[in-house]
């Protein structure tokens, strides 16, 4: 009610200040005015079909739903490619650490034992 009235109160400011404007600018109005309206005759039938036909899903009231979905799928993304990546940072230690254990001059009967076993648990519970 409040932009009614304050609609209301511009207007009769504008038609007020109607009498104060020279008779060549309320022609260039006037013409302006005009233009102004047949532009908008010529964008309306446009709207119009977009309306009148099969809603649209990029515009509409499904709006939202996109931009949610959308994020949901660029949150679930970054998810799985940081998993991938942490995966992959896995693995190359892993590899690291069994091209570290063949290298060294370790006999192979060492990797029977059990002791060493508990000395590899013991040590990498450490780090």
């Amino acid at each position: 009610m409040n932009e009614e009235r304050c609609a209301y109160r511009i207007r009769q400011t504008l038609n007020h200040g109607l009498k104060d404007i020279p008779p060549a600018a309320a022609r260039r109005l006037e013409a302006a005015r005009h233009l102004a309206i047949a532009r908008q005759k010529q964008a309306a039938p446009q709207e119009a079909l977009a309306v009148a036909g099969a809603p649209s899903f990029w515009s509409g009231h499904h709006a939202p739903y996109l931009k949610q979905f959308l994020a949901a799928l660029a949150l679930l993304l970054g998810m799985w490619i940081s998993f991938y990546w942490h995966s992959v940072q896995y693995i190359n230690e892993l590899e690291q650490v069994d091209s570290a254990l063949l290298t060294d001059e370790l006999p192979p009967d060492a990797f029977l034992d059990n002791d060493f076993f508990e000395w590899l648990k013991d040590d990498s519970s450490e780090e």
